[in-house]
């Protein structure tokens, strides 16, 4: 049997010893530091180092591993990885029941990772490595798409740690049926494309809006027709004032995204990734506008005015937005309004219609 599918951040902090406890308490949602266990101020935190008063050990030899495995005690294997016969030991170190291996690697990463990925993913030792920034923890984390089970971040900046638990954290929208009210042609305008960098399945798309608390769900262009061919890796999305949904909880205006940027793609359960635009295409089209009501809220969305925009109805089908009408019921996500400060939502008193 394999391990649990649990993906771990661990904080190495790049600070004084002075403002370690200062540094600490400002850390959300973190369970394990690489620091000193010793250190009075992380007893509200489980630590990793190589001390036996760590509640997981770093061990740096095999007889040093045998010794500690012989406790009882949670075993952390430290590995430096420079060629494939090191590659080969990690399976010696496996066999001896070792908990976590730390894989510290030299210029090559990624190769090596995938490698040790491949081979150890179907057992219980779990692979941990190290990143500088948050850029790398999301390359460890998504490593043969399976990942590594934990990676150490060496840093002083909260902002980097809060950037990589985005990548851990699986956000959830309540996603609710709401009815259209109105259906009207609104004119020529320029419509937003967004292709992503990701294959797209059926029932995902992305949440845009005339309101950042009131979105629908458009959906990818994965099913195709007698006339066009399956782009499931396309959101033919709306206006290009629309907003959007990023991963740290900000909205985007449509017409800000562009090759790199992330976003949120959900599916009708309300279950999201993260997917980066491949390249987004404003493009001058007829458009149409969508209104509609949810919990008493109304919500619009102006999208290109064609086959290919398509909503998904309260029971999971398609519907083109040149087949919607009054009465329909779609799907789409709607909360409480609050303000945004450049994407930043704000609690403070704001009416859009």
């Amino acid at each position: 049997m394999g391990k649990e599918n649990r993906k771990e951040l661990i904080i190495k902090p790049l600070v004084q010893d002075s403002a370690l406890k200062h540094f600490i308490n400002k850390l959300e949602g973190i369970n394990l530091l690489y620091v000193n266990p010793l250190s009075a101020d992380v007893k509200n935190f489980k630590t990793i180092y190589d001390s036996d008063h760590a509640d997981i050990i770093i061990c740096h030899t095999h007889d040093d591993l045998i010794k500690h495995k012989k406790s009882g005690r949670h075993i952390a294997y430290l590995k430096r990885v420079t060629s494939n016969k090191d590659i080969d030991d990690l399976h010696t170190i496996e066999t001896l029941g070792v908990d976590f291996v730390i894989i510290d690697t030299a210029d090559w990463k990624i190769i090596p990772l995938e490698n040790i990925i491949a081979n150890l993913h179907n057992t219980q030792t779990k692979i941990f490595t190290t990143a500088k920034n948050s850029d790398e923890v999301k390359t460890m984390f998504t490593v043969l798409e399976l990942g590594v089970d934990g990676v150490i971040l060496s840093t002083s900046d909260i902002e980097e740690i809060r950037k990589s638990q985005n990548y851990l954290t699986k956000r959830t929208f309540h996603i609710k049926p709401c009815k259209i009210i109105e259906v009207k042609d609104a004119g020529v305008g320029e419509r937003v494309c967004v292709d992503t960098v990701s294959m797209l399945e059926y029932g995902e798309g992305m949440l845009i809006g005339s309101k950042s608390n009131f979105m629908f769900i458009l959906h990818n262009e994965s099913a195709g027709s007698s006339f066009t061919s399956p782009r499931p890796f396309r959101v033919n999305a709306g206006a290009v004032y629309c907003y959007t949904i990023l991963p740290d909880g900000k909205t985007k205006y449509l017409s800000e995204l562009e090759s790199g940027t992330e976003i949120i793609v959900v599916d009708m359960k309300g279950n999201s990734r993260i997917v980066s635009v491949g390249r987004s295409k404003i493009e001058t089209r007829p458009l149409k506008l969508i209104k509609a009501i949810c919990d008493g809220m109304e919500g619009t969305v102006i999208v290109q005015n064609a086959e290919t925009i398509q909503f998904i109805t309260e029971n999971g089908n398609l519907l083109p937005v040149t087949s919607a009408k009054q009465g329909d019921q779609i799907l789409g996500f709607c909360k409480n309004a609050s303000g945004r400060h450049f994407g930043i939502e704000v609690n403070e008193y704001i009416l859009e219609k």
